[in-house]
């Protein structure tokens, strides 16, 4: 499964980025994004997510759900 960051709630802040083990969080204009292909919420790596440990903005990640 993956991640998705609400464009809308994005504060730009970057504090997520640095922290994906992954490299799957990337700026694009002033918020962030996920690449869907890279992220794994961390699993092998930590026990949580760690975009969602370190983001400030509530609901700002939440599972990317597809059809």
């Amino acid at each position: 499964m993956s991640l998705k960051i609400i464009a809308e709630l994005c504060t730009g802040c970057s504090a997520c980025e640095p922290e994906c083990p992954n490299e799957a969080i990337s700026e694009l204009k002033n918020y962030f994004i996920i690449d869907p292909d890279k992220c794994t919420e961390c699993e092998g790596d930590y026990d949580t997510p760690q975009c969602l440990a370190v983001c400030p903005v509530d609901e700002c990640i939440l599972p990317l759900v597809t059809a």
